[in-house]
Formats: C-alpha cells, sequence, structure tokens
C-alpha cells in the first residue's frame, strides 16, 4: 500500500510538471498576441518607471522631445500584437531615443529559450558593415557560387550601407551618438536585425562587385534552416553552455594572456569585467609574469569588453596608471530607492537597498553615489607596469571597458589604438541595471539606476571615448582575415625599434 501511494504521488508530480511545462509553452508562444488595452497597460506602467527613475532620461533628448516620443508610441498601439512585434515596433524606437547604451528591451527568458532552440529563416547573408562598406562574410546558402567571403556588397532590396544604417539604427540603443557599435552589432548579426526590423522576402535583389570590378545583381533566396541539416547542427552547437568554474581551460572565453617573444610582446585580452574568470588573480599572475620576463610592450585587447564590475576595471587601472585616479567626477540616482515600484524590478528589494545605503541627496536634488565619487585609487607599487601599453578598443568596448580606456588615456607610455568605443566619453549609466518585467506581457526593459559623469570628463558631445591612432576596417584585411589593429601594434613596435 506505502509503495503504491509512493506511485500515485510521482505520477501526480509528472502530470503537474507535464501541464506546467505545456502551459508555459503556450504562455510563451511566438505567436500568442495580446489585446491592445494589455499592451498600453505595460506601456503605460512603463513609462511611468522612467520618468520617475531613469538617471539619464533626458541627457541627450530634451524633455518635450521626450513626452511627444512617449505619446507617439502610446499611439501607435492599436491593434494586438506579438511579443515580437511590440518590441521591435515599441519598445525598442522608444528606448533608442533615450541614448543610453544600457536602456534596451529583451523578452522573457522562458520565450527566448523557446527561440533558440528552433532557428528562424533569415536573410542569408552576413556582412563586415563600416559606414561606406558592406563586404561579405558568410553565406548561409552554402551553394552560391557567386557570392562568396570578401565580395564587396552594395546594395540590398535597393537599399544602400548607408540606407541600411538609417533603418536598422532607429532600433538600436547608443550611448550618446556614438554609432560604431551598432555597424559591429550588424556585422556581428546582420540577418537578425533585418528580419526584426525590416522583415522577410522570398527572394532578395543583392548588389556586388564583380572580380572584375562591375557592379551586379543576384537574386538570393530566404534562408529556411528548416530545410538546411547544417542550421540544426548550428542551434544545437549554439546551446551549449560553458561553465567556466568546472572548465578552467574555458577560462579563455572571458581572459586570457600569452607572450609573443618574436615581437617583444604579451597580448592581454580581457572580454569582459564581470564577475567571472577570477580577474583580480589572473591580473596578479599576469604582470608578476611580465616584470619577471622584463616584458618591454604590452597590448591589453578590450575590443569585445561590453563592461562588467567597477571594481574589475579599477582594479586592472591600478596596474597602469601612474597617479590616482577617481572612478567619477558625479554618479548620481533620481531617489534613494523604489518605493511601490520595487516589485517590478529584477532584485527590486536589494536594487532598493543599495539605493537607500549608498546614496546622499545633495543640493541638486539628486541623490549621490560618494563613494565612487570621492574614493581615490593609487596605483599599485608591486608588479605596477612601466613599459609601452597598446589598448585596443572599438564599437563593443562599452561601460566599464570605457572607463578604463578613459582612466588611462593621456598617459605617456600609453596609446589607444583602433575605433570609437561604444561608450561614452563623457560619462554613462553603467551602474545598477536591473530589468523592469512588464506584468502583463512579461517584457523587460533593462534600465540603469545611476547616472555616471567620468572622472575629468570631456564635455558632452556625444561621442564615445576616442582612439590615439584610429585604424578602421578594410577590404583587404577581411579578405585576408587579418587582424589590422594588432598589426599596427607591431608595426609601431617595429619601428620604434628601428629608431632605438
Amino acid at each position: 500500500m506505502a509503495n503504491r501511494s509512493k506511485y500515485g504521488l510521482l505520477l501526480s508530480v509528472l502530470i503537474i510538471f507535464a501541464v506546467s511545462c505545456q502551459t508555459a509553452r503556450k504562455t510563451m508562444d511566438p505567436a500568442k498576441k495580446f489585446p491592445a488595452e494589455v499592451l498600453r497597460k505595460d506601456y503605460t506602467l512603463l513609462r511611468e518607471i522612467m520618468e520617475r527613475f531613469h538617471p539619464a532620461l533626458y541627457w541627450y533628448t530634451p524633455k518635450d522631445s521626450m513626452d511627444y516620443y512617449f505619446d507617439q508610441y502610446y499611439n501607435a498601439i492599436t491593434d494586438s500584437m506579438t511579443r515580437q512585434q511590440f518590441g521591435f515596433t515599441i519598445l525598442a524606437p522608444l528606448t533608442t531615443k533615450v541614448h543610453c547604451g544600457h536602456t534596451s528591451f529583451n523578452y522573457p527568458r522562458a520565450y527566448s529559450r523557446r527561440q533558440r532552440e528552433h532557428a528562424q529563416p533569415s536573410f542569408p547573408l552576413f556582412m563586415k558593415i563600416w559606414p561606406d562598406t558592406m563586404v561579405l562574410t558568410s553565406n548561409l546558402n552554402k551553394k552560391d557560387s557567386i557570392l562568396k567571403r570578401g565580395t564587396l556588397i552594395t546594395r540590398i532590396n535597393g537599399l544602400d550601407v548607408r540606407q541600411l544604417a538609417d533603418t536598422l539604427f532607429r532600433f538600436m540603443p547608443t550611448d550618446g551618438y556614438a554609432e560604431n557599435v551598432n555597424y559591429i552589432r550588424l556585422s556581428a548579426a546582420f540577418p537578425y536585425y533585418h528580419r526584426n526590423i525590416i522583415g522577410l522576402s522570398a527572394k532578395y535583389a543583392v548588389g556586388y562587385i564583380d572580380s572584375a570590378g562591375v557592379e551586379r545583381t543576384a537574386t538570393v533566396p530566404l534562408f529556411d534552416p528548416a530545410t538546411d541539416s547544417l542550421a540544426r547542427t548550428f542551434i544545437r552547437n549554439r546551446n551549449k553552455q560553458i561553465d567556466p568554474e568546472n572548465k578552467p581551460a574555458k577560462w579563455e572565453n572571458f581572459r586570457s594572456f600569452k607572450a609573443d617573444t618574436a615581437h617583444a610582446l604579451a597580448i592581454m585580452a580581457i572580454h569582459s569585467f564581470g564577475s567571472k574568470g577570477r580577474l583580480p588573480s589572473f591580473y596578479r599572475k599576469s604582470f608578476r609574469q611580465l616584470r619577471k620576463a622584463k616584458t618591454p610592450n604590452l597590448v591589453i585587447d578590450l575590443r569585445t569588453n561590453g563592461g562588467g564590475k567597477v571594481n574589475n576595471y579599477t582594479s586592472l587601472a591600478r596596474y597602469i596608471r601612474d597617479t590616482p585616479f577617481k572612478v567619477a567626477d558625479t554618479a548620481t540616482a533620481m531617489h534613494n530607492g523604489l518605493g511601490r515600484y520595487k516589485r517590478y524590478f529584477s532584485s527590486g528589494w536589494l536594487n532598493s537597498m543599495i539605493l537607500f545605503l549608498t546614496t546622499t541627496k545633495k543640493e541638486d536634488g539628486r541623490y549621490h553615489f560618494r563613494y565612487w565619487e570621492k574614493h581615490a585609487f593609487h596605483p599599485r607599487k608591486k608588479n605596477h607596469y612601466n613599459g609601452q601599453v597598446f589598448v585596443l578598443i572599438n564599437g563593443p568596448t562599452f561601460s566599464a571597458s570605457t572607463l578604463f580606456a578613459h582612466t588611462v588615456k593621456g598617459q605617456s607610455n600609453v596609446l589607444l589604438i583602433g575605433e570609437e568605443a561604444g561608450g561614452g566619453a563623457h560619462g554613462n549609466s553603467g551602474i545598477l541595471i536591473p530589468d523592469i518585467v512588464l506584468p502583463e506581457t512579461k517584457m523587460k526593459v533593462r534600465m540603469p539606476l545611476f547616472r555616471l559623469v567620468q572622472y575629468h570628463h570631456p564635455s558632452k558631445d556625444g561621442r564615445g571615448v576616442m582612439p590615439d591612432i584610429y585604424v578602421p576596417p578594410t577590404v583587404d584585411n577581411i579578405r585576408r582575415d587579418r587582424d589590422g589593429k594588432m598589426d599596427k601594434v607591431k608595426e609601431i613596435i617595429k619601428d620604434s625599434s628601428a629608431i632605438q
């Protein structure tokens, strides 16, 4: 009788679990539509929260303009929408108007997981894109014998690169007007943005330059992963998760260090200042090795570093910077708690407590994070690096990695090489960034709670941290799969050695 009861209980649990999973799948069905009144309810709440708590809502967009945009997108909700439609028709263009790179929309986790499990039809070409150029890097239609890697693309359905960028950038957030990051986002995922913003076509008219330098047009079919076995393999590999704590060999996914004795340099790549990768111990080991080897040149590669913890950037800067520095001239929030809105924020109670414990109201009416404004970080004495430092930056250099680049920029033994960073040179809103979870649709809007003005900041012109030596992409480097920025570092070292 006892065993029968156990089996009955187990069966009940399995049935409940199966029903719950089925209900969740229906709830997160991409085809599910929400009535207009439900969408307006979520939207109204979002506006209320942004106007109350966003620390940089009017930094680049005046209040009267922001009010106009809030009203415009509210009035655009005239019919039922799917989450995808609500996200890209309403939330994406609204959040882009703020010109805050830390403000953007996202889907519920379960919805995103389901989308990843099923590859979507898309435009088939991946391209490296910059303001006047598109170069083909990969073609999902493997049997295409015309459009191969390195081919110059001139138009897609009649739109050139400038027209495409003007259309797509209206849905892609930036810090101020530092648009370089969006060219690299397009380079990484052009089919995704093209599908969700412009939409799908059964066929595409693709303009290209042939081997004789003549512009021609090819008709390219829509890529449908349902008919391609390679797509299923791609999805399976993409969904594999890596836990660096359990697989130390994979830590290079977050940071790496290697010596290049042939060029008298060492290369430290830091892909994130986040909590993974055990960065403080990595720094200690790396700079000790640099001292013992007497390495004269160090490359710090931040080209894929989207930011992370402030302490992880300051710890690195102390090995490079020659003088004391602070994180910010000002770091401010609108309120010292989230009040009744905390239930709409991820970790709402914790974030509200952080605001309460770390901020003080000042004469300007804002709540200041005094530690980041007052605490001076001093250069390390042990294993401080005094050789030549090359910091590689580009569009994805963002948030905390921008703070690092700004902190060391201008020092006599430091050169920033590459392209404009995506993170604002004047400041950004990269501290304490929870998600707002909209109660009806469960859509998320990532929104910062602090606005940070950099220590010894330049004027607010909306640009990112600029390189000392600009090294743009080139068609030749794409075709030859060469790293032009690293090549420039080696050229400088070689020329310097020749002079000595």
